[in-house]
């Protein structure tokens, strides 16, 4: 999904990034070993993509989640903006990196259960906070903590929700080109093997 409006900066090239821009871009380079797309948009802007970065950062290295309930939150709340740009990366990091079976992430993408009790409460708590606009009942909040949850992780959520809302945003205004690495896992195509 887009935006109607599409911001008139351009995505920044590795010629054109200079000061600040240009720190981000060879930090995220030296990191992952490419540069994606939608960091050459947010770039336009160092602080928005240096506040994106750290709150990942905080999300991935700091939480509580393992690696596929932070792939459940990410896919949900950019499945719930309607980031197919976000979709795309985070299926394709849960199946190759995160280790979310394909099953599973399948299912997440299709508004399904995985068979996973846990990762389903995980699901569907993330998307009543999205929906709720972080104001949950005290029912969803209490089967989410029967599901194995804490408190802690309603906060880490919270974070989950401020960092795909600059990036899913980010994403809608600046119409971010989708990168070949994600390709192949672009909204519309079924998850390889699921």
């Amino acid at each position: 999904m887009t935006a109607e409006y599409r911001i008139e900066l351009p995505p920044v090239t590795d010629e054109a990034a200079e000061g600040q821009a240009r720190e981000v871009l060879d930090g995220v380079r030296a990191r992952m070993g490419f540069v994606p797309n939608m960091y050459r948009v947010m770039v336009n802007d160092p602080g928005l993509l240096s506040t994106y970065l750290h709150g990942y950062a905080r999300f991935r290295e700091q939480g509580h989640f393992t690696p596929p309930e932070q792939e459940v939150v990410f896919l949900t709340i950019s499945l719930a903006n309607g980031c197919d740009y976000c979709t795309a990366a985070h299926s394709m990091i849960a199946v190759h990196v995160s280790k979310l079976s394909k099953a599973h992430t399948q299912a997440i993408r299709d508004g399904k259960p995985t068979g996973d009790a846990r990762l389903d409460a995980l699901r569907r708590f993330t998307h009543h906070m999205w929906e709720t606009r972080g104001l949950p009942t005290r029912a969803e909040a209490e089967a989410f903590k029967a599901a194995g949850y804490g408190d802690v992780h309603i906060l880490e959520i919270i974070l989950a929700l401020a960092v795909k809302t600059i990036s899913n945003y980010a994403n809608h205004i600046g119409h971010t080109e989708m990168d070949d690495r994600f390709a192949a896992f672009a909204v519309g195509k079924p998850v390889a093997g699921a």
